[in-house]
Order: structure tokens, then sequence, then C-alpha cells
């Protein structure tokens, strides 16, 4: 059963302090296939490898129903992709605002 972006999004805010979150279904409405872009202080001071393996555990139920989950990191290493046939950057505050000064 695909994931509508309404309980995506509740499932982030629930365990996760954002201060900005952005969600685009990018499966045409089918709800397998979102592209994501988080901004938390949560993450400051958090490795690519721990901030992979949080999200994960958080969107644990969602992820299972969605076709695929992978995951890569950035060139960059500013930020973070996570992909469940989706795109996904996990930032701290003061990265997203580099990530738009760079206009990104």
């Amino acid at each position: 059963m695909p994931i509508d972006t309404t309980n995506l999004e509740a499932a982030i805010r629930k365990s996760l302090n954002c201060t900005h979150i952005e969600i685009e279904d990018q499966s045409n409405g089918c709800g397998e296939n979102y592209a994501i872009l988080l901004v938390s202080e949560d993450f400051e001071g958090k490795s690519t490898l721990v901030r992979h393996r949080w999200i994960n555990q958080l969107l644990k139920e969602e992820i299972s129903q969605m076709h695929a989950f992978s995951q890569v990191r950035t060139p960059s290493k500013t930020c973070l992709y996570l992909s469940f046939n989706a795109y996904q950057k996990t930032l701290t505050p003061k990265q997203y605002e580099d990530h738009l000064a760079r206009g990104a």
C-alpha cells in the first residue's frame, strides 16, 4: 500500500524537530517515489551514516510500503540523500542557509 505525503510528513514531524520540510511525490500520485528535503538542528554533529540510520528507523513503517529503498552519499558531504525510490536531503539549518546561498 503506497504512503501519501501527509502521512509521510506526520511520521517525520512526530520524531524529528524540522525547521523545513519539502516532500514531492515523483510517482505521479502513486505514492512510491518521493523527493524529500529535511532541515533540522537535530542533525547537528551527526555523521552521514548516523543520519541515514536515524531516518531509516524513523520511517521504517513508511519505507516498508514503498517500492524500493537505497541510500547514497552526496559528493559535497554537506547533506544526505536517502532514496526509497526517492531523493532526500537532510541538512542542519546552517547547511540549508549555505545551500540556498549557492542557489541550489
